[in-house]
């Protein structure tokens, strides 16, 4: 009897669609803005950096044993309404949530996503014998379906992921629908509210995680160093929840998990007030000025709470990612986060920005011709 490797292989990891991260700038002599990520325009925090250059010559010892030096920087972070017991760390805001998924969802299991969103929540599930059960955001405005949601929930559900500001749309989810759905929401399941851009969020009625937590709900606040930080290269996150919540997702950590770098760089970080503050600020100038230029263009574009844009580009979505591309600037198709033909626009500095504008421009004009 003739037998394979492949005869083991798990079903559930058969090719299907996989998610990639944006790409890297290419080799070229040409300057080209790097707008695709969603990467912090001014770089990243700078006594980050010189902490990550005062630890390199201990880069040859192992690093903490585990995070609670970062749990703890973390806890002050938030003036000790949380306890760091409440923390966990990770290799990244993606690291994080594979550690969730692992530890809650097994063969059969059901998490519920409101398309268009973030593509690893449904890529990751599937990993481990996972299904996504999808109630799309509603309307032109991207609302989430509270009911639709409710509705969803069967026995088999283990997580609903909810993401605000959302990536790719990036508009929020107001604090009268969680209010809605999470006190509803059965007990033994897991509510992750992805905030990744919390720093970025200004709308009146914006509600991270946090006061949900507090309350006691099984709510996860799903957090990233990447953004307003600057952190992208060091792969350092983070997330906060009931105790009981916390406690269980850290019995699957491994000892010696986090780089040295990155525990020393993250907690710089977090006491970078300055650097932070004007992160925002770029970003909140920045947005109101593409939002103008875009109304001014005639480019179909989405309110935005977060640090990018999602547009209707005026050309087909190939065509207007080479194009930009051509022009100097690496923008991101959207088709496979839920949102067919969109496209995902970081907003930079303000010579990025301007470039931007100058290459729509003339993507515009050839459009209308």
């Amino acid at each position: 009897m003739k037998t394979s490797i492949e005869s083991i292989f798990k079903a559930h990891l058969e090719p299907k669609e996989i998610y990639r991260g944006g790409k890297d700038l290419p080799a070229s002599d040409k300057k080209i803005y790097k707008l695709s990520s969603n990467e912090n325009p001014l770089g990243a925090s700078p006594r980050a950096v010189d902490a990550i250059r005062a630890c390199a010559h201990r880069v040859g010892r192992y690093p903490d044993q585990t995070d609670q030096r970062l749990r703890e920087a973390l806890a002050r972070d938030l003036q000790g309404v949380l306890g760091q017991e409440q923390f966990i760390t990770g290799n990244g805001g993606t690291e994080i949530l594979d550690l969730l998924i692992r530890a809650f969802i097994g063969e059969g299991d059901q998490i519920i996503i409101s398309s268009p969103c973030f593509l690893p929540y449904a890529v990751f599930s599937r990993w481990y014998g996972g299904q996504a059960v999808d109630v799309p955001l509603r309307g032109p405005g991207f609302e989430l379906d509270v009911e639709g949601i409710l509705g969803a929930v069967t026995e088999r559900t283990k997580i609903i992921f909810l993401c605000s500001p959302n990536n790719p749309t990036g508009n929020h989810i107001p604090k009268a629908l969680l209010d809605q759905l999470i006190p509803r929401v059965p007990g033994n399941i897991l509510i992750v509210l992805d905030e990744v851009y919390r720093h970025f969020a200004t709308a009146g009625d914006y509600a991270t995680a946090l006061s949900y937590v507090r309350q006691g709900h099984n709510v996860l606040g799903l957090n990233s160093f990447s953004k307003t930080y600057g952190l992208a290269g060091q792969r350092i996150g983070y997330a906060y929840s009931t105790p009981a919540i916390a406690d269980y997702l850290r019995r699957m950590q491994k000892p010696f998990l986090m780089p040295l770098t990155s525990i020393e760089a993250a907690i710089a970080a977090l006491g970078d007030t300055e650097f932070i503050e004007r992160t925002v600020a770029t970003v909140l100038l920045g947005r109101q000025l593409l939002s103008g230029e875009f109304r001014r263009l005639g480019i179909t574009h989405w309110p935005s709470q977060a640090n990018f844009f999602m547009i209707a580009p005026p050309i087909p979505e190939q065509q207007f990612v080479e194009r930009m591309m051509e022009g100097g600037i690496m923008v991101r198709p959207v088709s496979q986060f839920g949102a067919p033909g969109m496209v995902r626009i970081t907003i930079g500095d303000a010579r990025a920005n301007a470039e931007l504008i100058r290459v729509l421009t003339e993507i515009r004009a050839g459009a209308v011709l």
